[in-house]
């Protein structure tokens, strides 16, 4: 058994049983991708894959089992070689994270940009998606950070550390009859047809919990990922729109206002994971402390070697007063 062969697997799997994508992927050639999968099955006695003809159609009940030790041992692969360049170049390495759009457009700019300043041979990698597959991917060692509101809670394996709080704003034309409402309802917003994100992502629970809590049913007539998106279709009178604060600019959105809903909906907590087990080097503790500040080293070591639950992890950081946004 090779460990050239575990990543071929591994990879296989995750690019849709597609092994000319995954040749492609890895610079190497389809029949040798094959020929090492075959090879590795019959020094187990075992399919990892099921067949049609010379095409892969589905992962066996063994093979997913394998697989899960494969990615396993890949991960530990990995953090020997991060704990290797660690002591060899401090300053040298790669940082993978997974955000929502909200995220990567709004709160992370500056962050990224102070830490590319600090650490210019650190190599950056961004990664947008759902929250659960941005959890998801942080749970199986694809990327290093996963930085959500929702989704995170799904993944045991994952330690979670808050970062901060955020409301949301109700935004309107300037000529809609909500434009100068004071002391907005819930009862009077749900009149109107509602623009807001998908239902799991960026704190979309809070918005229907509150409405719930009211027996209010809302009419969201357009959901969408991504905030700019959301703007867009309200300048296009589709509906009243519902995002985080802090996707609203003052100077980009003058042709819009924004409605504070802090007293419609409870606030919601950003939070940054990674996989238990994670080796973190000295730049990886950086990039949280610039996201969070009050996530400096010592907090987050607290929480690595905690042993209890997740909700006990979080419950560490229940003395910390979170910025709010």
């Amino acid at each position: 058994m090779k460990l050239q062969q575990l990543r071929y697997i591994w990879e296989v799997s995750h690019h849709d049983l597609n092994v000319s994508a995954t040749a492609q992927s890895l610079f190497t050639s389809q029949p040798g991708i094959s020929k090492q999968i075959r090879l590795l099955e019959d020094e187990l006695g075992l399919e990892i894959f099921a067949r049609s003809g010379k095409h892969l159609t589905r992962v066996t009940p063994g093979g997913e089992i394998i697989l899960r030790e494969a990615g396993e041992i890949l991960r530990r692969v990995e953090g020997i070689k991060k704990i290797a360049q660690e002591f060899s170049n401090q300053r040298k390495g790669d940082l993978s994270i997974a955000t929502t759009h909200t995220q990567a457009r709004y709160a992370l700019p500056k962050v990224i940009q102070g830490f590319i300043e600090a650490f210019p041979e650190v190599s950056l990698h961004m990664h947008q998606g759902t929250p659960v597959q941005i959890s998801e991917m942080a749970a199986n060692g694809a990327v290093d950070f996963a930085i959500a509101t929702e989704g995170m809670e799904l993944f045991s394996d994952l330690i979670m550390m808050p970062c901060y709080r955020w409301n949301r704003s109700i935004i309107v034309p300037r000529d809609h009859p909500l434009a100068t409402k004071q002391n907005l309802t819930l009862t009077e917003l749900a009149e109107y047809p509602l623009v807001t994100y998908v239902f799991g992502f960026t704190g979309r629970s809070k918005l229907d919990e509150a409405f719930q809590a009211q027996g209010l049913t809302p009419k969201v007539v357009f959901t969408a990922a991504d905030a700019d998106v959301i703007k867009t279709y309200v300048r296009l009178g589709l509906g009243v729109g519902i995002i985080a604060s802090m996707a609203f600019d003052e100077q980009v959105d003058k042709d819009l206002v924004a409605l504070d809903g802090r007293d419609l909906f409870s606030s919601s907590i950003t939070r940054i994971g990674f996989r238990k087990g994670t080796f973190l080097r000295g730049y990886m503790y950086d990039f949280i402390q610039r996201f969070a500040p009050h996530l400096d080293k010592e907090q987050v070591d607290k929480a690595v070697a905690h042993q209890g639950s997740r909700k006990s992890i979080l419950n560490l950081f229940d003395d910390i007063e979170l910025p709010t946004y």
